[in-house]
């Protein structure tokens, strides 16, 4: 007597079916050769809609999008400033690229340095614990040679710990990029940056636990034909307390704040050290060339200029003031009479003592 053979189908919807209950209700014959299925009631509210997304606990994800994108927006201005000023050090190009900010765990991180490195333990105050700072030596003994004189020919990287004088010549490349580092977070937060230690091994410094989620900030750095990385690393728990700072809205509403009287004094402490340049036009004259290539050492040039007329002053090109020439303490001077907006029509006043009947130019001593 022959047998119905159930297809593979047949067999897991029957499987299936046994999984939610009684297989009778759930199964009703079409014919002899076939069992079609019947999705049990119950299972049609049970159905989940939406993607399914994995989560890993051991990398869980404590920074939000917007917080890694204002700490990229930061740091690109960094690595731009701090290229430039690098370049100026070592009176070379050199470029400087933000090639990417992760989120990592810090056993993660510290594995993927070379040993020996140069691993900068950072203050940060007030952040709470340390920062790091990581100088690749594929790219650190090129900078050293060259601040040392070399430069000219591509030697292979040392492959050892930094002796006590390149320590000193990498604190001054540290030194700057600390000084970057403090500008591009002095919108969220006034940073007070000094290096606590410096190691050679980074896997025997532990500054946070393994498991622990650090913010890994990579630099490229391009040196002539050697190109090296530059690694600051965050950890979470340095950030956790400002990290509402650190959203996009935020970020990018500070440049339309109203500045505060603090900051406007704070601006002009600062222009107040600044060096200008003040030129006083005493007057103007035309002579041919021939007279030009005939002028000798006591030679003098009349002009039409009035002694007694204003002389304009300019500072840094631009025309600001209107002044009169004369002398104080026996030494050449001027005296600001009015800007160049309330610029007087006619004048009373007669001439000083210091001021001279005739206005020459004399190229003697000059």
């Amino acid at each position: 007597m022959d047998k119905d053979v159930l297809s593979d189908n047949e067999v897991e919807s029957l499987l299936g079916a046994f999984e939610f209950g009684d297989a009778d209700n759930n199964f009703e014959k079409k014919s002899t050769d076939s069992l079609t299925p019947v999705a049990p009631a119950s299972d049609q509210g049970r159905r989940i809609s939406g993607k399914v997304s994995p989560y890993d606990f051991k990398r869980p994800e404590r920074v939000g999008k917007e917080q890694m994108r204002a700490l990229q927006s930061m740091h690109e201005g960094l690595g731009r400033n701090f290229g430039a000023s690098l370049s100026a050090m070592l009176r070379s190009i050199v470029e400087v690229n933000l090639t990417s900010v992760d989120e990592l765990t810090y056993s993660e991180f510290v594995f993927s340095l070379e040993n020996p490195s140069c691993f900068n333990l950072l203050k940060a105050t007030p952040l709470e614990g340390n920062l790091i700072l990581d100088l690749n030596p594929t790219i650190l003994y090129p900078i050293i040679d060259r601040l040392l004189g070399g430069g000219k020919e591509n030697a292979v990287p040392a492959r050892r710990p930094l002796t006590e004088i390149e320590l000193r010549l990498v604190r001054r490349i540290t030194d700057l990029f600390l000084r970057e580092l403090k500008n591009a977070w002095s919108n969220v937060v006034d940073l007070s940056l000094e290096v606590d230690r410096v190691e050679s091994n980074p896997q025997l410094v532990q500054v946070v636990p393994p498991n622990e989620v650090v913010v890994l900030i990579s630099f490229e750095l391009s040196l002539n034909e050697v190109r090296g990385m530059i690694n600051l690393c965050i950890p979470f728990n340095a950030i956790e307390r400002i990290a509402n700072k650190l959203t996009a809205n935020n970020w990018f509403n500070l440049g339309s704040k109203q500045p505060t009287d603090q900051t406007q004094r704070q601006m002009g402490q600062q222009l107040g050290a600044s060096i200008v340049e003040v030129i006083v036009e005493l007057a103007e004259a035309k002579v041919t060339t021939e007279d030009l290539l005939g002028l000798c050492v006591g030679d003098i040039i009349t002009t039409d200029q009035d002694c007694h007329a204003l002389l304009p002053v300019t500072v840094e090109g631009i025309r600001k003031f209107y002044a009169l020439p004369g002398a104080a303490k026996g030494h050449k001077a001027f005296q600001v009479e009015s800007t160049i907006e309330s610029r007087p029509a006619a004048r009373d006043e007669g001439p000083t003592a210091d001021l001279e009947e005739e206005t020459e130019l004399s190229t003697a001593g000059q």
